[in-house]
């Protein structure tokens, strides 16, 4: 089971305002609105993005490496792995 799984309909809904952010991007390319107007959307649509991920990961560290760590092991490492390059890709973009 995802550690996300609890919370599955609040990310999919997450998900679907964010989509729904980028069409209005397109829409406002399409209409030739201001750069600056366009790149205020971006950037709330950039944060809501980032968002959803933190929330993600927070979930992934408390059920699957917690998990796994309880095990422990070379899959406990590699969990510990696995979240510490997925912070680092997050922290980077």
């Amino acid at each position: 089971m995802a550690g996300y799984s609890a919370n599955k309909q609040d990310h999919a809904m997450r998900l679907r305002r964010v989509e729904g952010q980028i069409r209005g991007l397109q829409r406002m390319v399409e209409d030739d609105q201001y750069c600056i107007d366009i790149l205020t959307q971006v950037s709330a649509a950039t944060s809501a993005l980032k968002a959803f991920s933190l929330s993600l990961l927070e979930e992934h560290l408390a059920h699957c490496v917690a998990e796994a760590a309880q095990k422990g092991g070379p899959e406990a490492d590699a969990k510990v792995k696995e979240a510490s390059d997925a912070i680092a890709r997050l922290v980077r973009s």
